[in-house]
């Protein structure tokens, strides 16, 4: 297990009676450029990390919001390449863990190990790849264990019992918990039995363990943390940069904040 800032984080988080919050947002929209303005505003109001979506053409995993803004970005002419670049550039800005989400295919073509030198060189602290398989895991983990970045793996609703325990016991910065069955996106509710699931996955993990998918409410957040070590939210957070709604975010993520004390 490779133990990292962002472990560090989300623990530190815990001792202090909270829950971790991690917003996603899409890397370059609004272009490359709005990418400072939008991390260094998300670690100014208390986010515990931050998850970089890196828009890509055919993205298995998002939901409508995601996938627009994705769409937008790829308009700018943003890359994985340029993401990592701009995250460099401001990186002694940062003072809290970033996360790379992207599809296996772009690594690819840029490379294993050009991406992760440029991923410690930005100093990423984990990367989430919805479309790398555990069994193929190790075209990268070696890798990024020699520079101490976290595979985060993701652990579905439907996943049986015996592969959630071989997910878990390779788990690596956090476990990511997907609390619907599907793309992301806004839900108005999620599964009866999602906080039996939720709790049980917490028991079983090393590592901590954030819930994500479908989240895009403060109630929702607080009766999701009461499960788990933290929750990450993408649709809202997204729409929300889009459309300039910085005092909705501010609000949201210190409600959100506020919540869960009642679960320490």
């Amino acid at each position: 297990m490779t133990k990292n800032r962002l472990t560090d984080a989300i623990v530190e988080r815990g001792q202090n009676g909270e829950r971790a919050f991690v917003p996603y947002i899409m890397a370059g929209d609004g272009g490359i450029e709005k990418l400072k303005k939008d991390i260094l505003f998300l670690q100014e109001i208390g986010v515990t990390a931050i998850e970089l979506g890196i828009p890509f053409s055919d993205p298995v995993a998002d939901g409508p919001v995601i996938q627009a803004a994705g769409e937008r970005a790829l308009t700018h002419g943003v890359t994985l390449r340029k993401v990592l670049e701009a995250v460099n550039s401001f990186k002694e800005e940062v003072t809290i863990p970033l996360v790379i989400m992207t599809y296996l295919n772009p690594i690819i073509r840029y490379g294993i190990s050009e991406f992760v030198s440029d991923c410690a060189k930005a100093e990423i602290s984990g990367l989430i790849i919805p479309d790398l398989p555990l069994e193929e895991d190790g075209l990268l983990k070696p890798a990024l264990q020699k520079e101490q970045i976290a595979l985060i793996p993701l652990v579905s609703l439907t996943s049986p019992k015996d592969r959630i325990e071989r997910i878990v016991s390779a788990g690596e910065g956090f476990i990511y918990a997907v609390t619907v069955n599907g793309t992301t996106g806004v839900r108005n509710k999620f599964e009866k039995t999602l906080g039996e699931h939720l709790q049980k996955l917490k028991a079983a993990s090393p590592v901590p363990v954030l819930a994500g998918f479908g989240i895009s409410t403060a109630e929702q957040v607080e009766e999701l943390s009461a499960s788990v070590d933290g929750v990450i939210v993408g649709s809202a957070i997204v729409q929300d940069l889009y459309e300039g709604k910085y005092d909705e975010i501010r609000s949201f993520v210190q409600a959100s904040l506020n919540s869960s004390v009642l679960h320490s």
